[in-house]
């Protein structure tokens, strides 16, 4: 890569900044709009997938993208990524149904698959040691920021707008992206020897969709003993099972499985899969909460729903400096206790419970995330030999993508199940789990007689309240398996396990 000018690099950081604030907010600008939705397109046992379909695409292309850089180099990915992800925004703004939206969703995941890696990738190519932590530092912060409007400004859209300018405001930012990358990021033509994992990313993708497709289906529109159900999920467990056994024996894989023998490693993927979970579940379930149980607008839920994202960048800053004291496991802990405080609090709410205390339920949840995160992006980038902190680093940010891409899809299918579950205990109901989607919309919930909007809005309560409580129990695995970790910095000792990959 030919070195750019002062202007040059700063033209270049600004269309990276943009590109990183779009795939970003991404994650976040959503979950307001998710009632809407389901309003509008009479969904509700889909409405996971709308997350599900993101984070999946997302998940499987990043190694791929990430070694074509390799390839071909990083502009003209960084460029193909970018025109994907504004082509899927904008089918997702002009989607018709359901399943348009899930598949458009899709296609967005598979640009945000190659914009995410290729904006820190870029950063490490344009500058040096030294000058590269101010400029990651601004990345973190944008994913910050991002984090804390998305929220405010999904909520705001969807009630004085419409849900639909929530994929499609996006649009002019990132043909400036497009513009900057292409200009000014000068690159020599690259043809590099590097095998992609083909076989790995395919099997991934299939075992996993499958998995993931039988969740969501399960209990809706196929009954969990179903034949096809059951062949379905069996499919997924073959499949992630040949996927294992291509990775040990891969050159390049996908998930380098080596990683897992690093206790500090193992013992924080095991955690951070199901913090992610967490992440993602009260993203997309806190929102219907606040309308569909408190009854409020859009707009409050994402007002709501800000202080975990402040709360997060807080306890990142704070658990950077606390573990250069205490250690990694101390502040794991640390974070991890502040989540299950909070987890265990959302399950004592009710209807007639004060939304301030949701507020403060959601800064302890951000705070604690923010230790936690920040502990488990040091042990990946320090525990093991510089020639394999990439990998290390990219088994982290997989695992985060894992991690929600499941969790949206248990949880989705717990509270369908328990909403269906808790209607039909009604002797002569005068609803259905079908009749939620009109309780979440604003404009034909007011048609609803008292006694279906009792029953609906009951149904939704004890449905969210049962799913809380398995966020709870998810908040207390997660604190009982960091107790794992070593004391200490994370260090590579002579002979141990990461010394020797």
């Amino acid at each position: 890569m030919k070195s750019p000018g002062e202007t040059e690099r700063k033209l270049i950081l600004i269309g990276v900044l943009l590109a990183t604030f779009l795939a970003a907010i991404e994650g976040t600008v959503t979950g307001p709009a998710g009632p809407a939705i389901v309003g509008d397109f009479q969904g509700m046992q889909w409405l996971s997938w709308i997350f599900t379909a993101y984070l999946l695409a997302m998940a499987v292309t990043t190694p791929i993208f990430g070694k074509l850089s390799d390839l071909i180099g990083r502009k003209p990915v960084f460029i193909g990524g970018a025109v994907v992800f504004l082509a899927g925004s904008l089918l997702c703004g002009i989607s018709q149904s359901m399943q348009q939206l899930i598949i458009f969703r899709g296609i967005q995941g598979i640009g945000a698959g190659a914009l995410i890696p290729m904006t820190f990738t870029i950063i490490g190519d344009i500058y040096s040691i030294k000058e590269r932590a101010k400029t990651q530092g601004l990345l973190s912060s944008v994913w910050g920021i991002s984090s804390l409007v998305g929220p405010l400004l999904g909520g705001y859209v969807v009630d004085y707008l419409s849900w639909r300018w929530v994929f499609v405001f996006n649009l002019p930012f990132g043909l400036l992206s497009i513009i900057f990358i292409s200009r000014y990021l000068k690159e020599e033509k690259i043809r590099r020897k590097t095998k992609i994992d083909v076989a790995g990313v395919l099997l991934f993708a299939a075992g996993m969709g499958a998995l993931l497709f039988g969740l969501t289906a399960g209990g809706q529109s196929l009954a969990w003993n179903s034949p096809l159900l059951l062949a379905i999920l069996a499919g997924a467990a073959v499949l992630l099972a040949v996927f294992l056994f291509v990775e040990r024996r891969a050159p390049e894989p996908m998930l380098p499985l080596q990683l897992f023998s690093i206790r500090n490693i193992a013992v924080s993927t095991g955690a951070n899969l199901l913090v992610s979970t967490l992440i993602i579940g009260l993203s997309t379930y806190v929102p219907l909460w606040v309308q569909g149980v408190f009854g409020k607008s859009a707009a409050l839920s994402g007002l709501l729903l800000a202080p975990m994202s402040v709360g997060w960048m807080l306890g990142s800053i704070a658990g950077g400096r606390m573990i250069l004291r205490a250690g990694t496991r101390r502040t794991g802990m640390l974070g991890l206790s502040l989540i299950v405080i909070a987890a265990v609090g959302l399950t004592l709410m009710n209807g007639d419970s004060s939304q301030l205390l949701l507020l403060i339920l959601m800064l302890f949840c951000g705070v604690g995330f923010g230790y936690a995160s920040t502990v488990f992006t040091i042990i990946a980038q320090s525990s093991v030999q510089h020639e394999q902190r990439g990998a290390s680093t990219a088994l982290n940010t997989f695992t985060r993508s894992l991690g929600q891409t499941v969790g949206v899809a248990i949880f989705g299918s717990w509270l369908n199940y328990n909403i269906d579950s808790k209607l039909a205990e009604q002797p002569g109901a005068a609803a259905s789990g079908a009749d939620i989607n009109q309780l979440l919309n604003p404009h034909s919930g007011s048609t609803l007689s008292a006694e279906a909007w009792g029953s609906l809005h009951g149904a939704l309560e004890s449905g969210l309240h049962s799913l809380f409580m398995v966020m709870a129990v998810f908040a207390v695995a997660s604190l009982v398996i960091s107790a794992g970790l070593n004391k200490g910095l994370p260090s590579i000792q002579e002979g141990s396990p990461a010394s020797k990959l």
